[in-house]
């Protein structure tokens, strides 16, 4: 993985300083808080519903051990709010759930002391008080981590396929270029103020599991067949309140000349995006608006940095090898531990079914450890699970970790002879539930529990799901199912994409559930990214456990031998789903007629 040099370290370590100073500032009273509002933006700080909520860049899901035990501290000393602060959100929250019996499922209690990763490889904690913000930075550098461009309307943290250079159907390991595109978009001066937020992510395998379609630009490595490295650039994807799958505005852009392009593209956004209307910002919406406009006004832009400006952000083969020696196979050591694993036991082989996959070496594999799990929130970690994940890293995975999509933890270096003795260790520590891809691995955001934009919760949603599908027999029997939560339009938690989604919606200062159905991230088993179909009105929170269970006897009754769910929602169209899910209302329509 990328070792920082001297000058990323003293980039990030100025960076801390120059926080706390402004920080000091603050406090001093000499910066209002719309002065100080764009500076702790810029570098991941946000203003929550109850507390300030740091957001920490993990670039493409890599995370080395020393990282992991880094965030367990974070989480245990400084992830801890005032005690009358909790007290006064844990009110605010009873509050709210006594305002709806009857229509809401009961909410756990609020817990601090854990990092939340997200969708995007970031790691979020929500209850360090501001005025700590310059200590934790300066925590972070000393690990080579940052928040810089986490937040604000600029380019933001960039991803990648999680199986980069390890994966059986690997094309390109893209990891080089998202670490190049990482270095030349921090804190670039000509997009640090875009219209709107701006996000890339890189895939180089066949199968797409970085979902390139709901980016800002997405980018498809490939091979000609003459052996020449390239990829399909796609721009304009998103979800939100206009739900877009990006447009490909290349077919085969050679590797050199990726920056180039990519500064075309951002500067045709940053001359036309909009910026009356935050709703109409994003560049999906410039895209839909002009069409063919549009990629005729980046290839014009393309063709001026290249032929008038002589191509300044040209890729030389010197720089690529410089920083591709950074993603190398690392020393690897077999841990060589005794188990007292049955090899043939029913547990562990349904572990190594959903959690093992392949490796490109002989020999090896990639374990996923699921962050869903009863009692925890999908995503989330507290401070001694961090520092066991960085002790399960060093000693079966040379110390390195990759955050995935799907908010879990891929270890990637794993010897095949190692994998009893993982299980094992795994499982003591609550780790090794073998769900990766099934109904109760879902995404979800933080929602309303600390987001200020949520319009409800989420979390309470994904406790009860997860604790009424915990029969293993009935999870595989089900099989591959993507459910996806967001807890307002935002789509943090990618509601559109999910076979699944489950959006938070306000009426009358009460919160409600719109159901999706159909959508899909890119995947192999979900097919090309598309966004879902509402089912029908909204539900309330109670209700929406009864709904996913009539939409799963709907599936039952309804499938083919071996047929997926998503496959056969396809077949069979979403009216009888639709009709199961609005006879699961409490009262049921009938009774409504006494």
């Amino acid at each position: 993985m990328y070792q920082y040099t001297a000058f990323d370290q003293a980039f990030v370590r100025q960076r801390a300083e120059q926080f706390r100073d402004q920080i000091e500032r603050w406090q001093r009273g000499e910066l209002s808080e719309e002065q100080l509002l764009p500076l702790r933006l810029q570098n991941g700080w946000y203003i929550q519903r109850y507390a300030p909520m740091a957001r920490i860049a993990v670039p493409y899901g890599e995370i080395s051990s020393t990282q992991l035990r880094m965030l367990a501290r974070i989480a245990r000393d400084y992830d801890r709010p005032d005690p009358a602060l909790l007290a006064h959100a844990q009110a605010t929250q009873d509050a709210l759930q006594a305002a709806q019996p009857g229509l809401a499922l009961q909410a756990p209690p609020l817990r601090y002391g854990y990092g939340h990763f997200t969708t995007r490889t970031n790691c979020q904690f929500n209850w360090i008080p501001l005025v700590k913000a310059p200590e934790v930075m300066a925590l972070l550098a000393s690990v080579s981590m940052h928040g810089i461009q986490t937040s604000g309307n600029d380019i933001r943290n960039i991803t990648c396929d999680a199986w980069e250079g390890i994966a059986e159907d690997g094309i390109v390991d893209c990891r080089p270029f998202a670490e190049i595109t990482r270095q030349w978009s921090s804190l670039h001066p000509e997009f640090s103020y875009l219209p709107r937020k701006f996000k890339i992510a890189f895939n180089g395998a066949a199968e797409d599991r970085a979902a390139i379609g709901w980016y800002d630009i997405g980018l498809q490595a490939l091979k000609s067949e003459a052996g020449a490295v390239g990829f399909r650039v796609l721009v304009g994807g998103g979800m939100g309140r206009t739900p877009i799958v990006g447009s490909v505005v290349r077919d085969f852009l050679p590797w050199e000349q990726l920056l180039n392009y990519i500064e075309a593209i951002v500067r045709v956004y940053n001359r036309y995006g909009r910026r009356d209307n935050k709703w109409k910002a994003r560049i999906k919406i410039l895209v839909k608006s002009e069409g063919q406009g549009f990629i005729d006004a980046v290839e014009q832009e393309y063709r001026a940095i290249v032929e008038q400006d002589g191509a300044p952000h040209t890729i030389t083969p010197a720089e690529f090898e410089r920083v591709a020696r950074h993603f190398v196979v690392p020393e690897l050591v077999p841990a060589g531990r005794p188990s007292r694993v049955d090899p043939q036991g029913q547990l562990y082989q349904r572990w190594l079914k959903q959690n093992v996959r392949g490796h490109r070496l002989a020999g090896m594999k990639t374990v996923t450890l699921s962050f869903k799990r009863v009692g925890f929130n999908p995503g989330d970690a507290d401070g001694d699970t961090l520092e066991a994940l960085a002790r399960l890293a060093e000693d079966f995975s040379a110390g390195e970790a990759r955050l995935t999509h799907e908010q879990n933890l891929l270890l990637p270096w794993v010897f095949a002879a190692d994998l009893p003795a993982l299980y094992e260790a795994a499982r003591q520590l609550g780790l090794a539930q073998p769900n990766i891809g099934l109904l109760t691995d879902m995404i979800s955001c933080p929602g309303g529990d600390f987001c200020s934009l949520a319009n409800a919760r989420s979390l309470h949603i994904a406790a009860a799901l997860t604790e009424r599908y915990q029969d293993l027999d009935e999870l595989f029997d089900l099989g591959p199912i993507d459910i996806h939560m967001s807890g307002c339009i935002n789509s943090c938690g990618h509601h559109h994409s999910g076979h699944i989604g489950i959006l938070g919606v306000d009426k009358d200062g009460k919160e409600w559930y719109q159901v999706t159905l159909g959508g899909a991230d890119g995947t192999r088993l979900s097919g090309p990214a598309i966004g879902g179909k509402v089912v029908g009105p909204s539900f309330s929170a109670a209700e929406v456990p009864d709904v996913i269970e009539a939409l799963l006897d709907t599936f039952r009754a309804l499938r083919q031998p071996g047929e997926l769910f998503i496959d056969a929602l396809r077949r069979i169209g979403h009216e009888p789903f639709k009709q199961a899910a609005n006879g699961a209302r409490h009262p049921k329509p009938e009774a409504l007629l006494i």
